[in-house]
């Protein structure tokens, strides 16, 4: 269950947190430091598949920048907390915490506007 990702918000040696904002909810997601620095084939093949283009809700994007990589990394951690799928939201939070240095966090737009999608840095 997803419940052992998510806890309040808290700093312990070797996790990293992404606050994935939903609406009027926030997740903190713990991620192991280890996922965030050993993770980088399955973060390649994720930027290998956007490589190609995206759909980006109505809009095609043929070279998706890095704040759009993370809007779809986004729209796909909406899928994996629907299906309870918690090593995806995990993987999925640890891309963000690779790719984007000092993120705190996703707000991800949940009215089929991906491109709305922001992250937050403060």
């Amino acid at each position: 269950m997803i419940s052992q990702f998510i806890r309040k918000p808290e700093h312990k040696a070797g996790r990293m947190i992404l606050k994935v904002v939903i609406d009027d909810q926030t997740y903190p997601i713990r991620v192991p430091e280890d996922i965030v620095r050993d993770g980088e084939d399955f973060f390649s093949n994720i930027d290998k598949d956007m490589d190609r283009g995206w759909q980006m809700s109505r809009d095609w994007v043929d070279n998706p920048d890095q704040l759009q990589r993370c809007q779809i990394i986004g729209d796909k951690m909406l899928t994996a907390l629907h299906n309870n799928n918690e090593r995806m939201m995990v993987l999925l939070s640890a891309y963000i915490l690779a790719r984007v240095p000092g993120v705190q966090g996703i707000r991800i737009d949940t009215n089929g506007e991906m491109l709305e999608s922001e992250l937050i840095t403060d």
